[in-house]
C-alpha cells in the first residue's frame, strides 16, 4: 500500500512538469528555473486557463521555446514577459495587472457577488413580510360536487 501511495504522490508532483519536453530544458539550471517561473505566469492561448508550462498544446510549446530563446539571448525576466505581451496582448498573462483596461474585469466578480447577495436579502425579506394568500372557502355547490367525486 505504501508503494502505491508513493507512486501516486510521485505522479501528482510530476504532473505540472509533464508538458515540458526534455529537448526544451536548458542546460543551465538557473536559466531553466527562470524559464519555468516565467512560463508559469503565461497563459496558453489554446487551453485558456492553463499556463504554457502545464499545457501540451503546440502553441504552448512554441511559447516555452520562445521564452527560453529570449533568456539565452540575455533578456531579463521582465523583458521576456514584455516581449510576449507585445506579441500576444495582456490576455497571455495569467495574472494581468490592475490597469485601466483590466480594472473592470478585476472588479466585476466582487461587484456581481455583492449585487447577488443584496438581491437575495431583498427577496427573503419581501417573502417574510408577504401575507399568506387567503384560502377561499368552497361554495355549497362546489362542496357537493367534491363529495360526489370522492364517493366515486
Amino acid at each position: 500500500m505504501t508503494r502505491l501511495a508513493a507512486l501516486l504522490i510521485a505522479l501528482v508532483v510530476a504532473l505540472p512538469a509533464a508538458a515540458v519536453q526534455p529537448d526544451e530544458v536548458l542546460p543551465d539550471p538557473v536559466l531553466e528555473e527562470r524559464a519555468r517561473d516565467i512560463s508559469g505566469g503565461l497563459r496558453c492561448i489554446v487551453c485558456r486557463n492553463e499556463s504554457i508550462d502545464e499545457s501540451n498544446a503546440e502553441l504552448a510549446r512554441d511559447l516555452r521555446l520562445l521564452v527560453r530563446e529570449r533568456l539565452v539571448a540575455g533578456d531579463t525576466d521582465a523583458e521576456v514577459v514584455s516581449y510576449v505581451v507585445d506579441r500576444y496582448g495582456e490576455y497571455v498573462l495569467l495574472r494581468p495587472p490592475m490597469t485601466g483596461s483590466t480594472i473592470a474585469l478585476w472588479l466585476a466578480a466582487p461587484v456581481l457577488l455583492l449585487l447577488g447577495l443584496g438581491l437575495s436579502v431583498a427577496y427573503v425579506r419581501r417573502r417574510a413580510k408577504a401575507e399568506a394568500p387567503a384560502e377561499a372557502a368552497l361554495s355549497d355547490e362546489e362542496a357537493e360536487r367534491l363529495k360526489e367525486i370522492l364517493r366515486g
